[in-house]
This record gives structure tokens, sequence and C-alpha cells, in this order.
């Protein structure tokens, strides 16, 4: 076996052969192998993707550490990127690029160092690696970064490599799913739908000697459709993101993209704003997990937390929401736009619970947050590519199930509101207060939905609104649209949640 690898790997193979190899190895090669063995084995086949050698990324570490620094990390990336987009029946515009470099970090005390180079010829890389090693110079006590690593997780995988498919395939899926929202309802005046793919290669060596590689494919359909009746417009949105490959794009899929897009449109054009004031509100399953991302998931940060900046610094085993309630941010789900194998730093992917039976139980770590806690890593460290820094960033955070009936949640609010559609909203991460913008929900009166309501905003505070959950549905949805959170870097991610009532939030309606 080892002889085979060593014979294709001095063949002159495309570059996706070569991952297909690579994950094969990575997966067989820890039932029979030393986990030193397995390194020599992803050494050979990466090197061959970025040309550098082993010697060579102990080299750039070396001269990272050169000032003294106590720990440093190499991530190299090579990212293709394709999008299409057709409106009013004709591509409007499209595009593909190749970005490629390495990102080199030096951490010594509370200073960190980070540069970058766009050549992977030796030279300027090393000009990076002296460059982080000198902004990161501090007479700051040392620090251990390590971390025990585990191997051969997957996550995701593409059936169909999205680079082995040519641009010209996917506008018949466009005009397709086009023609289908035109077919649905009479009312469509204009249809945007945008095709998005990208495929990362994703290499990472650190000073404590440990190398991992990760294939990150990405595929994204989103469309908007504009509606007209007695001469008003409405519009409404749709989108699919997954960590797969060309095998996304299927029948089904446009099929249910066509039918979120037209239904409740009735309903938006019958829509009003309702009297506004303090009231029961109850979240729907999927995309209010928005609102959890937002108003709660980015106050669990720990850089935010170890600089004092969140209401919930000082909150780590206390009781932050009624017992039972479960609140997680996951970088293990199948195929979810915000999983990994491993983070940014090369630390595996996990399952994090962040509040546990109401107890708020961890942050979401990276390597220098987990290190000054004295915890390990929770697989978070995230950037948006070569050229930042990582700092702890969510994956897919949502709240589990709980065992309440969503009809019977409803039925037992006498007034309030209905929401599952939301927009954009802003978050003070050190009060905690948030207010969100609500696309579409319905007024519930004695315990039925009635009329339905739009372009309202919700209001509230965040530790206030977890303390006022009255009731969790046993309905948990992800949602697998297009989110992407931004945090001085943008990231992709996912979000989700079973039906949930609040007791009280403040809605700004008339």
């Amino acid at each position: 076996f080892m002889q085979s690898v060593g014979h294709i790997m001095g063949s002159q193979m495309e570059t996706d052969m070569r991952q297909d190899l690579f994950h094969h190895v990575q997966k067989l090669s820890f039932s029979f192998y030393s986990e030193a063995k397995v390194g020599q084995i992803m050494a050979r086949i990466t090197s061959d993707l970025f040309q550098v050698t082993e010697r060579q990324l102990q080299s750039l570490v070396a001269t990272a550490l050169s000032h003294g620094g106590d720990y440093s990390d190499l991530y190299f990336e090579h990212t293709t990127f394709f999008n299409l987009m057709l409106k009013d029946g004709v591509v409007s515009s499209g595009g593909f690029h190749t970005d490629c470099g390495v990102g080199i970090r030096v951490l010594k005390g509370e200073r960190t160092g980070y540069a970058y180079s766009e050549n992977l010829a030796m030279e300027p890389m090393l000009k990076a690696a002296q460059a982080a090693s000198a902004i990161a110079q501090s007479d700051g006590s040392p620090r251990t970064y390590a971390h025990a690593m585990q191997a051969g997780q997957q996550f995701y995988h593409m059936t169909r490599n999205w680079r082995d498919v040519s641009a010209d395939a996917f506008l018949p899926f466009l005009q397709q799913l086009e023609k289908a929202i035109f077919a649905k309802d009479s009312r469509v005046v204009k249809v945007i739908a945008r095709l998005s793919n990208s495929v990362s290669d994703v290499m990472m060596f650190n000073s404590l000697g440990e190398l991992t590689y990760d294939t990150r494919p990405m595929g994204s359909v989103s469309v908007t459709a504009v509606f007209q009746q007695n001469g008003k417009k409405e519009n409404k949105g749709g989108s699919r993101s997954l960590r797969m490959g060309a095998e996304l794009i299927s029948p089904s899929l446009l099929q249910e993209i066509a039918d979120e897009v037209t239904s409740g449109i009735d309903q938006r054009f019958e829509a009003i704003r309702p009297k506004g004031g303090q009231m029961s509100v109850v979240m729907g399953a999927g995309a209010s997990g928005i609102l959890l991302h937002e108003a709660m998931g980015h106050a669990f940060e720990a850089d935010f937390n170890r600089k004092g900046q969140s209401i919930f610094s000082e909150k780590m085993g206390q009781q932050v929401c009624p017992k039972g309630i479960n609140v997680v941010d996951d970088g293990t789900i199948a195929y979810n736009r915000g999983s990994g194998n491993y983070d940014d730093e090369g630390v595996p992917g996990e399952k994090t619970y962040m509040i546990h039976d109401g107890v708020l139980c961890s942050y979401l770590h990276d390597r220098i947050s987990a290190s000054w806690y004295g915890v390990a890593p929770t697989g978070n460290g995230r950037r948006e590519n070569f050229r930042y820094n990582p700092i702890p960033r969510m994956r897919a955070t949502y709240m589990e199930s709980g065992n309440a009936d969503p009809e019977g949640i409803i039925a037992s609010v006498k007034e309030g509101i209905y929401v599952d559609e939301f927009s954009n909203g802003q978050v003070k991460i050190g009060e905690g207060d948030f207010t969100f913008f609500v696309k579409s929900g319905y007024l519930i009166e004695n315990g039925r939905l009635t009329a339905p309501v739009k372009d309202i905003n919700v209001i509230g505070n965040g530790p206030q609104a977890l303390s006022d959950i009255l009731a969790v549905g046993n309905d948990l949805k992800i949602d697998n649209g297009t989110w992407t959170c931004g945090k001085e870097q943008s990231v992709p991610v996912s979000c989700g949640m079973p039906t949930v009532l609040v007791s009280s939030l403040t809605v700004g309606g008339e």
C-alpha cells in the first residue's frame, strides 16, 4: 500500500485526484499505521499541492519564532470560486477566480503577530514569517498552546467535484428554476437567481509539529422573486447552501426553492403593521435561530468574555435560563455550511454545549482564549481566508428541541405575535440589547394565528430573553440558507431553533 501511494504521488495526476486519495489515506491508514506514519503520508501528499516540503515548513516556523515567540502556525489555502447570476432570463454576471497564499501567526504572551504572502515561493514566505515574528515581540510570559489532536473525521465530501463541472452546465438549472417560479404564480414579474460554489484546500502546520489538511467544498443557490398585485409589489427569497459538491444541483433542490419562494405571498400582500408594545413572542422553528445567533451566540464567543466585553463574562457556571434548555454551537453536522473537519487553527470540529440544562457551561474558544481559561479549544478558531488572523467564531448555532408541542405553544398565548422570518438586526455585546427586523409573522389572538404582519421590530435583551423562555418545542429545524456572519471578517455559518415562546419582548409597530 505504501509503495502504491509513493508511486501515485510520483506521477503528474490532477489535483482533485490527489485530494480524493488523501481522504482515502486519512480514513484507512489510521487503522493500519501509527500516527507518525500517517503524518508522513499527509506531508508527502500535501506538499505536492502547495509545493512546500516538511523541512521548509519547519524552517518557516523556526523563523517565525526567531524572536522568542511561544507558538507559531502556518495556514496554507488554495481556493477556487465560481458564481453565475441569471436576471430577466439572461446571464447578467458571472466569474471564476483562484486565490492562494499562506498566513503566518506568532503568539507571544498576550501579543499576536500576523503576516501573509500571496506568493508561495520560499523567500516571500520567509519574509512574512520574519514580519510576524517582529510584530509579536513582547516581554510577556511564555504560554503553551498545546492540543491533543484526533484524526480521520469527515463531515462532508464531494461526489461530483465542482472543479470538474463546466460553467455552462449550471445555466440550464437556473433557467429551469426561473421557469418553475414563473409557472407557480402569475403575479411574478421578476426573478433573480444566483449559483455559486467554491472548493478550498487548506493545510495547517504549527510549532507543536501538528499537520492537518482539509478540502472544503461549498455550493449555494439563492433566488429573489418580485410579485405584483393591484399596483403593490412584494418580494420573497429562498436559498440553500451546503458543504457538498455539484451533486447539490438536483431537481429536488429546484422544487424546494421554487416552493419556498412562492409560498406565503397572499399573506405578504395582506399583512399589516400591528400595534406595538410588550407582548409574548413565539419564534417559529428554523430561521428564527438568527436571533439566537446574534443576540446570544456572539456574547458566548470567548474573546469578548476574556476581555470583559460580554454581558456573560462573569456568568460561567450560572443558571442563565430555565432548566431543560440546551444551546449548542456545532461543527459536526454533516454537510452543514458551518461545519468543519478542523477549524482554521487545525483543531478538530466538535459539538459544543454553551448552555446545558439552563447552565452556562462553555464559551466558544480558539487556542488563545482556551489557553487563557485553561481549557481545551472548542474548534471555533475561524478566519475569512489566509489574509486574516483566526478569532473565536460561531459555526452552526441552535437550541436543541424541548418537549412542547408547537401547536400547543401557540394555543397557550392569549395575545402576542408569531415571527418566522427575520432580516437584519443589531446587538450590543456589552449590554446584551438587540433589535431585529421581522419580515413576516402573524398576530396571536386567543391561541390562534390570525392576521399576517410584516415590517416590525422585535427588541429585547439577550440574558433577559433567555430567562423569559416559557416553552421549547419538539421541532428543531436547522436553516440551510446562505447565512454569513460578519465580525471583522466574514465566515459561513448556520443557525436553527425549535418553536420557542418568550414571555415578553418589545414589538415595535404602529
